[in-house]
């Protein structure tokens, strides 16, 4: 296998249109949903800033800079997309000393194409943390739309009811899709630095649960509960069971207060039971998956569990002109839009990135 398998299969349906994403950066719009506000004291700066056409890890080098700090004193919650205008936090470690001005840390396009404005400033108690935040919103224009409206807005329905399946996006597996490779190579005794170790254990386990979720849209189980499931409360990486859904595990179902589940693989005895364990364990019964299985095992990593539903909160949408779908909607943290796109039909990133999940 030289490269991660495809999108799982769509589960509403054929394709309902062609586009085009990320014409320009403000086709792509993401603000972090924040998970809490500022303490108002405390050594380090929270900075929520605007950028546009800048990845996050240049805005933290640069906040490093201005700072007169090391990069590892500056915190955020969630890399993001670098062609997009995106909303986010920072944190920097400024104790017993005030910030330099703000306007020096601020620049406009002509400087590298892109542009970094400050929005807000306040003092916080702790570094910002990876993950740290509620979810992130999205404002997407997709152009050059091709499809019968119609079928379009029934799909569109279909996903506010319905959800989508929570695969994990193109990004996570590289260019070509060649981080599964490369993380087979690793477990082979390729030596790596530490930092593309962590990239590539993340690209393995992605693979794994992408191809248990392809599995549940194929049996037409991405979003009910088997014999033997293990479920995931909405809103957290809580988890339990595993327990066939009865009528109230139902009700709960419907409600989107709990979520089927598909591993993400490590050491230890797999959660589920019954169907849901058969299920996952005949999608994973190939040679090349389990030598990543194994070297996930041995990497250390223990059994987890993901969502295989993903809510679409909020969803919205409108036709600026007949051939611009404008949408806007909302996920937790750890999903992706690309996954929303894909029920939809084909959509061409011209940036050539995914969505970021964080």
């Amino acid at each position: 296998m030289s490269e991660a398998s495809g999108p799982a299969p769509r589960a509403h349906g054929g394709p309902v249109l062609r586009a085009r994403l990320r014409e320009t950066p403000g086709d792509f719009r993401v603000e972090e949903l924040d998970a809490f506000d500022a303490s108002g004291g405390g050594e380090h700066l929270l900075l929520a800033v605007e950028k546009r056409a800048l990845n996050t890890a240049f805005v933290a080098r640069r906040i490093a800079r201005w700072a007169g700090v090391p990069e590892s004193a500056v915190g955020y919650a969630g890399t993001k997309d670098r062609h997009a205008v995106v909303r986010q936090r920072f944190t920097v470690h400024l104790p017993g000393r005030a910030a330099p001005p703000l306007e020096e840390l601020a620049f406009g396009e002509a400087d590298t194409g892109g542009g970094l404005r400050v929005l807000h400033a306040a003092r916080h108690v702790r570094k910002l943390a990876r993950g740290a935040l509620a979810g992130n919103r999205f404002v997407l224009a997709l152009r050059r739309v091709q499809g019968e409206p119609a079928a379009i807005e029934v799909r569109l329905q279909a996903i506010r009811a319905r959800g989508v399946p929570n695969a994990f996006g193109s990004q996570r597996f590289g260019r070509g899709g060649g981080n599964v490779a490369r993380a087979l190579a690793m477990f082979s005794g390729r030596r790596v630095r530490r930092e593309e170790r962590s990239m590539l254990l993340s690209a393995a386990r992605s693979e794994l649960f992408n191809r248990v979720l392809a599995a549940r849209v194929a049996a037409g189980c991405w979003d009910r509960g088997l014999d033997g499931e293990v479920w995931m409360l909405d809103g957290s990486r809580s988890v339990f069971g595993p327990v066939a859904a009865d009528a109230q595990l139902q009700s709960r179902l419907e409600a989107f207060d709990i979520h089927p589940t598909a591993p993400l693989w490590g050491r230890g005895e797999l959660r589920s039971a019954g169907a849901a364990r058969a299920l996952e364990l005949a999608a994973l019964d190939d040679p090349v998956l389990r030598r990543l299985r194994e070297g996930l095992e041995a990497a250390g990593l223990r059994q987890e569990r993901r969502a295989t539903r993903l809510c679409v909160r909020d969803l919205s949408w409108s036709w600026p002109d007949p051939a611009t779908l404008r949408l806007e909607f909302a996920l937790p943290p750890g999903s992706y839009a690309t996954s929303v796109l894909a029920e939809l039909g084909e959509v061409e990133d011209v940036a050539g990135e995914g969505a970021a999940p964080d």
